[in-house]
């Protein structure tokens, strides 16, 4: 099995203001904002195109977005592009890439504040759950 040869994601910047401007409304680190978007963008029918996100200023280092649960968010995406007939042999990357800078741009419209993002996130515990 491939491992996945990723050691910094590249936002663009549309995904860089976008990341800049979630982190002021809610308080949330980026690699926290880029996870929960990761996820977003791994349930849209359609593969992410890599060309649509063009280099920008913002680097960050892959461990540092998946932390400890690297192995699955790995998992996820391998199963992801498996349903989608991608070859993980020659595409992961760019979908790993891909994939965060779209998961951002599906983020910002959906979040305003911090209970907006609680709301994707219905199974946390937080402060106010039981």
């Amino acid at each position: 099995m491939s491992q996945l040869d990723v050691r910094r994601v590249n936002f663009s910047p549309e995904a860089d203001a976008r990341l800049k401007r979630l982190k002021g409304a809610t308080g949330v680190t980026p690699n926290l904002l880029c996870r929960v978007g990761f996820c977003l963008s791994l349930e849209e029918p359609s593969a992410p195109i890599p060309g649509q996100y063009p280099p920008g200023p913002r680097d960050i280092n892959r461990y540092t977005l998946t932390g400890e649960f690297d192995d699955l968010f790995v998992s996820l995406l391998r199963q992801c592009m498996h349903d989608q007939n991608l070859d993980w042999n020659t595409e992961a990357s760019e979908q790993f890439s891909a994939h965060m800078n779209r998961g951002v741009l599906l983020l910002a419209p959906r979040v305003k504040s911090l209970s907006d993002l609680m709301e994707l996130c219905p199974n946390s515990t937080g402060p106010n759950s039981p």
